[in-house]
């Protein structure tokens, strides 16, 4: 349908090496995206790259700072030609209580997972309003939604991803700019991967309470990014959407 369609558009997805990141990219690229993944490690990537088609390019992501995301996101656009779409997906999680937290640990969660988002926003933002309009889909989490006892930086970050989401949708709609964020449940990625080896009994935990009765796969955020990132999404804009198979349905 010519309103899924997205030939002859560009997309930038950071993180889009891996996990969801990547899942999105690839649905993005079979809609007819030519897409671009935003990464540190050069040799995933690459190998990502294969599965994107032979128009995906990588490039060299340092979303450290202001002008670093700047430059990555200009770097994109160059090398695109344009940019239409940006999916901010690069994020880091750590599961230490509270107390446990130190001033460092705190910063570079919240300098990725919300600044970098922010920046990497700002600096689309040009490109876009020079096009006529664009896509920016950002991803929050479950725990924009939920408390954890082992997630409160990355809680807060999230949650002030989809404050970001509904304040950047408002100033820039006029702008032809719509911003959504999608909120993923608990997806089946090397980050979880991890958090089921330290956090006892996330496992049952999840399946119990999750409808769908498994944990999510990369591909199940590909379908939400395109309609995000389609026409079909054009009066659809400050909404957090999960994608969790019910889990932030049951009580």
């Amino acid at each position: 349908m010519t309103l899924f369609d997205l030939s002859g558009r560009t997309a930038l997805v950071t993180g889009g090496n891996g996990g969801i990141g990547l899942g999105m990219a690839q649905g993005l690229a079979a809609a007819g995206a030519r897409v671009a993944i935003a990464a540190r490690d050069a040799a995933k990537a690459e190998a990502a790259l294969a599965t994107l088609g032979p128009e995906a390019i990588f490039v060299p992501a340092d979303l450290s700072s202001r002008a670093a995301c700047v430059a990555t996101v200009d770097a994109a656009a160059r090398r695109l030609g344009r940019l239409d779409i940006l999916v901010n997906n690069a994020g880091t999680a750590n599961r230490k209580r509270p107390e446990a937290l130190s001033e460092e640990e705190w910063h570079a969660l919240l300098d990725l997972n919300l600044s970098a988002t922010f920046f990497c926003c700002q600096a689309a933002h040009p490109h876009m309003q020079a096009a006529g309009g664009g896509k920016i889909v950002n991803i929050g989490s479950m725990m924009s939604l939920f408390g954890a006892p082992f997630a409160a930086a990355y809680g807060a970050s999230k949650g002030g991803v989809v404050q970001l989401t509904r304040s950047l949708a408002s100033a820039w709609a006029v702008d032809a700019i719509q911003v959504n964020a999608i909120l993923p449940g608990w997806i089946d990625t090397d980050l979880t991967v991890g958090a089921r080896a330290q956090v006892e009994g996330l496992d049952a935990a999840v399946l119990r309470r999750t409808p769908a009765g498994r944990w999510g796969r990369p591909e199940d955020l590909a379908g939400l990014a395109v309609f995000l990132a389609a026409r079909a999404s054009d009066f659809v804009t400050g909404t957090a959407i999960p994608v969790d198979g019910g889990y932030s349905a049951q009580a």
